[in-house]
């Protein structure tokens, strides 16, 4: 499965002004990693979003947004939001910023 690479090249922009990020591929798709732990991702055309279950679930009451299902099972704490709800680079920048502020709180890999 192919993934937005133009999406993937926004959210490493976003990603890197704070450093401490690896790329590695995953899921069919790009991942973002800070200090060793999954932070975000793009799969296909979506960003995934790690956001811990607390910020997960009134995420999913927002547009563009549902459970992440890779595997055909919701995981938790984790979500996708469609391309679609990213035009706005305020947009990826504040979803990006969650993702990475929950990351933060756990232990280093």
């Amino acid at each position: 499965m192919a993934y937005d690479e133009e999406l993937g090249d926004r959210v490493r922009e976003v990603l890197l002004e704070d450093g401490d990020v690896d790329e590695k591929k995953m899921f069919g798709g790009l991942a973002f990693m800070v200090k060793g732990n999954m932070c975000c991702g793009i799969v296909g055309e979506d960003l995934m979003l790690r956001l811990g279950e607390e910020r997960a679930e009134p995420a999913l009451e927002e547009p563009h947004v549902r459970p992440m299902d890779f595997s055909g099972r919701p995981m938790r704490g984790y979500v996708y939001v469609a391309s679609t709800g990213l035009k706005d680079e305020s947009e990826l920048r504040r979803w990006i910023r969650l993702a990475r502020d929950f990351v933060e709180t756990l232990p280093p890999k």
